[in-house]
This record gives C-alpha cells, structure tokens and sequence, in this order.
C-alpha cells in the first residue's frame, strides 16, 4: 500500500474539490491511486468540481 501524503492529498483536492478527510479516505481506499481516487470520489458524489464549474 502507497503512503499518502500531504502533497498527493492536496493534489486530489485541486483536482477534485472535495473536502481534505474525503479526499485522504479515497487516496486510500485505492492505495495511493489518484485517478482511481477521482473516480471513487465521483462515485460516492463527493467531487464538487462540476458543481463549482458552472460558478461565474
């Protein structure tokens, strides 16, 4: 299993805009896997990135 740090944690939350515990419990859910993250995130319907999309 991949260590999850700091970094990767803040890389899924750029990615996306879930909050921070989301974000670590989906990075290890996948160990470690950022794409396979944003897809576990999508699927629990955490990602708030198409929500923050249509802000102006």
């Amino acid at each position: 299993m991949a260590e999850i740090t700091a970094a990767l944690v803040k890389e899924l939350r750029e990615k996306s805009g879930a909050g921070m515990m989301d974000c670590e419990r989906a990075l290890t859910e996948t160990g470690g896997d950022l794409e396979a993250a944003v897809d576990w995130l999508r699927k629990k319907g955490l990602a708030a990135a198409a929500k923050k999309s249509g802000r102006l």
